[in-house]
């Protein structure tokens, strides 16, 4: 039998080691969590206040809410059979964004489904989660995201800002202009909808910007690690048309000569009209 302070010490040395772990990667304990069905090294890591916003079952806020929404996510994730790789982080100091890609192979025809979750952290006892995604893929609709955010203080700079400054006029030339020659845009709903080169995206947005006008995003958090550029927004306009504020997340990935490589956008906006 151990003595028992050598047991005590084993245990803190166990809990020391979980929250290390959770600093230096909260997504990837977020999505253990989800797969396995237990919050136990959630609540080591973050012996606060753990609190999730997930865009199929709103806010989760306490132990016992929260230990639900982890076993109903093992369950679902099992009966479809997934298998989630991780495509690229952005970090700063208390903030991690991840965007995932859930292969969905129970039910029917193969799903690449984009996820991306936000993890963000304002002290060393707690945690907030914000995932974003489009539902669309899973159960072939949209729903309607309120906001989760409001609108902040900071706005993205450089060939980031250029890109909503031309997003906001519909400036189809502008917009193309700031992605790289083999440059793309990835629609929400998957890696099938991707655009890539300034054919097709001057195609794909002279679509977007057939209502009239452009498409209003009010940022509301950024992170930004000058590789890739992470903006939660709301998006309130969409051409002459205002819109209920629908939240959503864009990444945006610079090439080294200050062009985009990349814009992937993770949200579930819909029109009043239904046009997308």
């Amino acid at each position: 039998m151990p003595w028992f302070p050598d047991f005590i010490s084993a245990v803190e040395q166990a809990r020391m080691e979980t929250r290390s772990a959770a600093r230096a990667d909260p997504v990837a304990q977020y999505v253990r969590a989800l797969n396995e069905g237990t919050i136990h090294d959630l609540e080591t890591a973050w012996p606060g206040e753990v609190i999730v916003h997930d865009p199929r079952s709103g806010t989760i806020h306490g132990h016992r809410r929260l230990r639900t929404f982890v076993e109903d996510n093992k369950s679902w994730l099992a009966g479809h059979h997934a298998r989630i790789e991780t495509v690229a982080s952005t970090r700063v100091k208390g903030r991690a964004v991840v965007e995932l890609l859930a292969h969905l192979t129970g039910n029917g025809p193969d799903v690449a489904w984009p996820v991306a979750v936000v993890a963000e952290s304002t002290d060393a006892f707690s945690v907030v989660f914000r995932t974003y995604c489009s539902q669309q893929p899973v159960d072939g609709r949209r729903h309607v995201r309120p906001p989760i955010l409001k609108a902040g203080q900071e706005r993205p700079s450089d060939v980031v800002g250029r890109y909503h400054a031309a997003l906001a006029d519909g400036d189809v030339n502008a917009i193309v202009d700031t992605f790289a020659p083999d440059g793309y845009y990835r629609e929400p709903i998957g890696p099938h909808r991707t655009h890539r080169g300034a054919d097709e995206l001057r195609s794909f947005f002279t679509r977007r910007f057939s209502a009239g006008g452009g498409i209003g995003l009010t940022p509301c958090v950024v992170t930004d690690d000058r590789v890739r550029c992470a903006v939660e927004y709301n998006c309130t306009r969409w051409g002459r048309e205002d819109l209920p504020a629908q939240a959503g997340l864009a990444i945006y990935e610079r090439r080294p000569d200050g062009l985009l490589a990349a814009a992937r956008v993770y949200d579930d906006i819909e029109l009043p009209d239904g046009r997308r």
